[in-house]
């Protein structure tokens, strides 16, 4: 069993899907003409405006939820594995993939907004498999999408954050795994069978708080390694372009790693972004696309950012050769994972360092796996629009509350390896997808700047811009 899986993550993991990602970042970065570059204090302030509604959320809280499910296990633990197959080179291509990214989380966003729409209880619901069916046309494909999804979401993907949460509290406190598998499914619970709003308050309170807290010890860890500083800049991108006498064998899995990971933390083209940007309450679908690509740089250059920096400026890694061998090593019998940062932490504030790690870790990886939920019950929806089948949900709370547990208590080289077969198989069909869909959001991009320049709060009107079966906008004008 575990070779066809480790088969299939090749399969779906091989070079083309790399030079898809990068390349659809790079396409859709020149068509928009770098708009995350231009569009940079816009989507702050777009972030910090916005209103919330009974059918939507505010700008905020869309944006949380994205972030919650964007940073996970994979600002920690994912940055480490980069490390550790990669070398400190994939750090320098995870940035590059998270700037790229942003312009594929833009577009994908905002077709998420322009084709959303309205469910039975009043909610906004959007995604990949919404905007493949109304404007592609082909319902076979978002149904392949939103079955994909609700296996990725709801099966395969859950398992890692837990796999994460349970090795960092093991690491810190010698929590046995089945008892934080207890902690956070009770907690799991609570949530999921709460509701979208539940699931929106808790991340704008959660995320932000964390993920401040996290660069704020990475930054003291700088401080206090200052003298590295230098020296581990020069180890990236050294490494990241084959230089660097030790690892420039690895220039190869420097990439490799780098976009692997950084697709995995930021998510952008994967296809989870667009279902929190859907149940945004905005006036023009390309608010909340800029919105969702500020979230992709927050993620990479700024969270997992943290992470490679306090690894590599306190040298706590190891590095594995192609072959095997250890390139670099400072953790001798150390698993490849949170055990890499908390080491960081440690070598500088013994004591506490390594719990710190594991709580951060323990919210980032939870509010993901919520994330994860909210994408899988979306596309149950989806499923459900003609015939109601209310016990599907259930179904999925139960199964995700199971996956979870599993997570807790199985090796993480197999819960990195089905998260990773979930993740890519949903970036094929996605980033195929928006490439075959992008004008939309591309009309949307160039006439939200024409009102803005003319001094209007830019409105969104599908009819007068060519863009057809938009319906909750069309019903939605005065």
């Amino acid at each position: 069993m575990e070779q066809i899986v480790n088969t299939l993550n090749g399969l779906i993991w091989s070079p083309p899907l790399i030079v898809l990602c990068l390349g659809a970042g790079l396409y859709f970065s020149l068509r928009t003409r770098f708009m995350q570059v231009r569009h940079a204090g816009e989507m702050v302030r777009l972030m910090l405006s916005g209103t919330k509604s009974d059918a939507g959320v505010s700008s905020f809280q869309a944006l949380a939820m994205s972030l919650s499910g964007r940073v996970g296990i994979g600002n920690i633990a994912g940055v480490a594995t980069a490390i550790a197959f990669g070398g400190p080179g994939a750090v320098f291509w995870m940035w590059v993939m998270a700037f790229l990214g942003a312009s594929t989380s833009y577009v994908e966003s905002t077709l998420a907004q322009i084709y959303k729409e309205k469910d039975e209880e009043g909610r906004y619901r959007g995604g990949p498999a919404y905007y493949i069916e109304k404007a592609m046309g082909q319902r076979w494909y978002a149904w392949l999408f939103a079955v994909v999804t609700v296996i990725a979401a709801g099966f395969l993907m859950p398992g890692v954050q837990a796999n994460g949460i349970a090795s960092a509290a093991f690491n810190a406190w010698s929590v046995p795994p089945t008892a934080t598998a207890a902690i956070v499914v009770i907690g799991l619970g609570f949530i999921i069978f709460g509701g979208v709003k539940r699931i929106a308050r808790f991340a704008e309170l959660v995320v932000p708080f964390m993920a401040l807290a996290y660069m704020l010890m990475a930054l003291v860890i700088m401080l206090l390694n200052l003298e590295a500083v230098p020296v581990m800049f020069r180890l990236i991108f050294e490494s990241a372009f084959g230089m660097h006498a030790g690892f420039g064998a690895m220039l190869g899995l420097a990439v490799e790693w780098g976009v692997r990971r950084g697709i995995y933390s930021n998510e952008a083209g994967q296809g989870t972004g667009p279902h929190h940007a859907a149940a945004a309450e905005v006036s023009h679908p390309s608010k909340q696309g800029l919105v969702q690509a500020f979230s992709v740089y927050v993620d990479t250059l700024v969270v997992c950012s943290a992470t490679a920096f306090m690894i590599l400026s306190t040298g706590m890694y190891n590095v594995v050769g192609r072959a095997g061998n250890m390139l670099y090593e400072a953790l001798p019998g150390v698993e490849v994972g949170p055990g890499f940062a908390q080491n960081a932490v440690e070598s500088v504030m013994p004591g506490w360092g390594a719990g710190f790690v594991a709580l951060a870790l323990f919210f980032f990886a939870f509010t993901t796996i919520i994330a994860y939920y909210y994408m899988a019950e979306t596309n149950i929806t989806y499923i459900n629009r003609k015939v109601r089948r209310p016990w599907m949900v259930f179904v999925l709370r139960i199964a995700l509350l199971a996956a979870v547990t599993f997570g807790c208590v199985r090796t993480a080289e197999m819960a990195w390896t089905l998260g990773d077969i979930g993740v890519g198989t949903m970036a094929w069909l996605n980033i195929i997808a928006i490439l075959i869909l992008q004008r939309p959001a591309l009309v949307a991009l160039r006439d939200y700047e024409a009102q803005k320049k003319a001094g209007l709060d830019p409105q969104f009107d599908p009819l007068k811009l060519g863009i057809s079966n938009a319906d909750f906008w069309v019903d939605r004008k005065p």
